[in-house]
C-alpha cells in the first residue's frame, strides 16, 4: 500500500496509522477476519490429530444446577446437622451451616446402573450413553464472573477473552460456508458467552432467536432469481476484497462486512435448516414439541440437531438465561422442578435422535452450569452457590457412555476424588475435536494468550 496515495501531505495520526497498517493492535496479532486466507500469524488451522467429533452441542443451564438433587445423590444422614463451611465465598473464618435434606428419589438406570434423580427420568433412560463427571470445580462463586470463567477458561475478572465456541470456530473454520460456524440458541446469562474477544468479532456466536423465526429477515425479497442473487453476492465480495486491499480495515468492520456476506449466503440454505415442516410427528414427539412444558426447549434442541447435521461446528444452548439465571435456587430448591420438566425430555430426545441417525458418534453433547449448589440451606429451603464441587456430563463424540468419574465429599460440598477444574472440560472437548489444548494459543502484543491456562488436561477416564 502506498501511504502517499492515502496521505499526500505525509501527516497522519499514530492511531490511524496502526489501524491502516494492521487493523489496530488486535489486528496485528490476529486479524481473525482473514483466517481462512492464511494471513494470520500464529493461527491454529485444522485439527492437530484425527477428531472423534465434528460438532459440539453445549447445553448450558444458567444459574447453577444443584448436583445433589440431580446426578450426585447423597445420604440424608447429615440432614439438620451443622457442617463446617470455612472457605465458602470470601469468608475464611469459622462458619457452620445446617444441611438440608434432598427430597428427590434416585433410580438406577440402564446396564450401567447410574443413579439419576426423579427430576430427570428421560435422561436416565439414555444414561448408558452419558459420562457423568461429579468432581468439577471453579474459582468464582458469583454468577457473572463464574459464567465468564466457565465459558472462557479464565477467572471472571477480565472481559476480553473469547468464549470456547469462538476458539473452536477460529481453530477449525467453517464446515458449511453458508451457515455460521458458532451459533447460540436461547438467552445467555452474559454477553461474554457470545463474544469472540481478542480473536475478533468474526468468530463470535451468531444468535438465533427462539420461536418460529429463529433468524429475522432470513428470506430474500421476492422477484429475484437465485442466479441473480448469486451474481450480486459475487459483486459484493469483489468490492469488499478491493476495499480491504486498499484500506487495511480493523477487525470489527471486517467482521461486519463478513456478517453481511454470510447473511446473504444464509438466505440460500438456512431456510431449509430452520424449517421443521418436513420433520415427522414421531420426531417432534421425541423432543416434546407441542407439549406446554417442553415445546420451546424441544424446538431449540431439534434445531441444534439440524444445525450440526448441516455442518455447524458449535451450537451453544442457554437455558433460563438472563439476570442470574433461572436455575438460581436461593429461595427454594423446588424451583428446579419446572426447569427439569422443560429440559428432561428434549435432552433425552436429542441423544436418541442423534443416535438413530448415526450422528451421536460424531457429535459431542455437553451439559453443564456455571457452578453447583451447597448442601446447606439458604432461606430454609434454598441452596446457595457452590463452585467447590458440582457435576457436568458428556455424551457422544467418542465419550465412554455409562460411566461415572470423580466424586464430591459425603455432603456434596467439595470435589475430593479426581477434582477437575473447568478448563479440564474445555481440554476434553478440544481433544474430541482433534485439537491439542496446549496449542490453542495466540500472540497478542508479544504476550501468549491461551484458552486453557491451568488444570490437568483432558479427562482421559471418560474418553472411549
Amino acid at each position: 500500500m502506498n501511504l502517499s496515495e492515502l496521505y499526500p501531505c505525509g501527516r497522519f495520526s499514530r492511531r490511524r496509522f496502526l489501524h491502516q497498517m494492521a487493523g489496530g493492535f488486535t489486528g496485528v496479532a490476529l486479524g481473525a477476519m482473514w483466517a481462512e486466507a492464511g494471513e494470520i500469524p500464529n493461527a491454529v488451522f485444522g485439527p492437530h490429530f484425527p477428531a472423534r467429533a465434528k460438532s459440539v452441542i453445549f447445553l448450558f443451564m444458567c444459574g447453577g444446577v444443584s448436583h445433589i438433587d440431580t446426578f450426585d445423590p447423597k445420604d440424608n444422614k447429615w440432614a439438620g446437622k451443622l457442617i463446617d463451611a470455612v472457605g465458602f465465598g470470601d469468608n475464611q473464618a469459622e462458619m457452620k451451616r445446617p444441611v438440608i435434606p434432598c427430597r428427590r428419589t434416585f433410580t438406577r438406570y440402564g446396564q450401567s446402573g447410574i443413579p439419576v434423580s426423579d427430576w430427570f427420568p428421560h435422561v436416565g433412560g439414555v444414561i448408558d450413553d452419558i459420562a457423568v463427571v461429579r468432581s468439577m470445580w471453579c474459582q468464582e462463586g458469583n454468577h457473572f464472573p463464574a459464567v465468564i470463567e466457565t465459558c472462557t477458561g479464565h477467572r471472571g475478572r477480565a472481559f476480553d477473552h473469547p468464549t470456547l465456541g469462538s476458539w473452536v470456530s477460529y481453530a477449525l473454520g467453517s464446515a458449511n460456508r453458508n451457515l455460521p460456524t458458532f451459533v447460540n440458541l436461547g438467552r445467555p446469562s452474559s454477553p461474554v458467552q457470545l463474544t469472540g474477544g481478542y480473536l475478533g468479532a468474526s468468530v463470535a456466536a451468531t444468535p438465533f432467536q427462539p420461536g418460529e423465526t429463529p433468524i429475522p429477515n432470513l428470506y430474500p425479497p421476492k422477484g429475484g432469481s437465485a442466479a441473480e442473487r448469486d451474481r450480486q453476492m459475487q459483486a459484493l465480495q469483489q468490492l469488499n476484497a478491493e476495499f480491504r486491499e486498499r484500506y487495511a480495515i480493523n477487525s470489527d468492520i471486517a467482521a461486519r462486512a463478513q456478517a453481511y456476506e454470510l447473511a446473504g449466503r444464509m438466505q440460500l440454505s438456512a431456510p431449509e435448516v430452520v424449517d421443521f415442516s418436513r420433520e415427522p410427528q414421531h420426531i417432534r414427539d421425541l423432543y416434546g414439541i407441542g407439549q406446554t412444558a417442553t415445546d420451546d426447549f424441544g424446538k431449540q434442541l431439534l434445531l441444534s440437531r439440524r444445525l450440526v447435521e448441516s455442518g455447524v461446528r458449535f451450537v451453544q444452548i442457554c437455558h433460563a438465561g438472563g439476570g442470574n439465571g433461572g436455575w438460581d435456587a436461593h429461595g427454594n430448591i423446588e424451583s428446579h422442578a419446572p426447569l427439569c420438566r422443560a429440559t428432561d425430555q428434549p435432552i433425552a430426545g436429542l441423544i436418541r435422535d442423534l443416535k438413530q441417525r448415526g450422528l451421536l458418534d460424531e457429535t459431542l453433547v455437553v451439559w453443564s452450569s456455571e457452578f453447583g449448589r451447597t448442601p446447606w440451606s439458604q432461606n430454609t429451603t434454598g441452596r446457595d452457590h457452590n463452585p467447590k464441587g458440582y457435576t457436568c456430563w458428556l455424551a457422544g463424540g467418542g465419550i465412554k457412555g455409562g460411566t461415572v468419574h470423580g466424586a464430591t465429599d459425603e455432603v456434596g460440598y467439595q470435589a475430593v476424588d479426581h477434582p477437575h477444574y473447568y478448563s479440564d472440560l474445555h481440554a476434553t472437548i478440544l481433544q474430541q475435536l482433534g485439537l491439542n489444548h496446549r496449542r490453542m494459543e495466540v500472540q497478542l502484543i508479544g504476550r501468549p494468550l491461551r484458552l486453557v491456562e491451568e488444570g490437568f488436561g483432558p479427562i482421559r477416564e471418560i474418553i472411549a
